[in-house]
This record gives C-alpha cells, sequence and structure tokens, in this order.
C-alpha cells in the first residue's frame, strides 16, 4: 500500500475542523442541555472509554453524562493528525486539559473543601470520522464529523 502524502492544505483544513469541533464539543459537554446535546456528536457504532469504563454509542453517552455532575472544562492544548484513507480524511485528535466536576466555588456556602470544582487534568483522544449524511463540504470547507472513538482518562 502506498503512502498517501498530504498536501499543507489538507492539514490546515484538518486542524481547523479539529480546532472547530474541540470548541463546539466541549462547550456543548460543560452546557446545562449536554445530556440532549452531547449523545449527538456520537453514532450508535461509536466507541467510548470514559477513565476505564467503556460505553457503547450515543445512548451509551448519554446514560454516563446524565449521572455526571456539571463540569467545567479548560483546553489547554489538542493536536490534530489526519488519517489516510478518505478524503476529507478521518482525524485523530488528542486533548489535554482541566476538568471541574459540581457546584461552582462561588455559589458554595461553606468554606469546607469537597472534591465538587476540584479542577482535574485529564487527556482524551478522539477518532473522528466525515460525516456520510452531512452535506459534502467544498474544497477549502471543514467537513462535518462526528465521533467514532473517544477514550478519555484523568491524569495524576
Amino acid at each position: 500500500m502506498m503512502a498517501v502524502a498530504f498536501t499543507r492544505e489538507d492539514v490546515e483544513i484538518s486542524t481547523r475542523a479539529a480546532d472547530h469541533f474541540t470548541r463546539l464539543y466541549y462547550t456543548t459537554y460543560d452546557s446545562p442541555t449536554r445530556v440532549e446535546d452531547l449523545p449527538k456528536f456520537y453514532r450508535p457504532t461509536s466507541s467510548l472509554t470514559w477513565n476505564g469504563n467503556p460505553c457503547q454509542g450515543s445512548e451509551g453517552v448519554k446514560k454516563l453524562i446524565h449521572d455526571m455532575p456539571s463540569t467545567r472544562h479548560e483546553v489547554q492544548s489538542y493536536d490534530c493528525h489526519p488519517i489516510p484513507g478518505t478524503q476529507p480524511p478521518s482525524l485523530l485528535v488528542f486533548v489535554s486539559g482541566n476538568v471541574s466536576h459540581g457546584k461552582s466555588s462561588a455559589t458554595k456556602l461553606t468554606s469546607t473543601r469537597s472534591v465538587d470544582d476540584q479542577p482535574r487534568v485529564f487527556s482524551q483522544t478522539f477518532v473522528l470520522v466525515p460525516d456520510p449524511v452531512a452535506p459534502v463540504a467544498k474544497v477549502g470547507e471543514v467537513a462535518k464529523y462526528y465521533i467514532d472513538a473517544d477514550a478519555m482518562r484523568f491524569v495524576g
């Protein structure tokens, strides 16, 4: 099999897609409507491993986040690598940052420390696949993607 060489434009478009995805995903994750909206990033065949716990598909994601306290993500960095084989290419996206779970300290009535609102370092890796039901992207446009695989892990 011959290796596919990506052009600078391919890499730039992939990076824009990853930037757009990362912003939209974590904004949705932290929103009050996340239980309804976050599963839309996944398909029934998508796989997710959340800190070692496997989930399957958009319904598995919905069940996982339904029981989770509210979140606030602060993305520190991300990196994106196009995966040869399709046009537009699938994307491998690595994200790291901090996440706090629970109520904000501004709303707490006591000064005792709890696990709520204590930031934790996380690392998350996504395989994004071009959505075959989305309108075809024009040249230079960012394609629409869904999450095929997702692995999130707390670090430390």
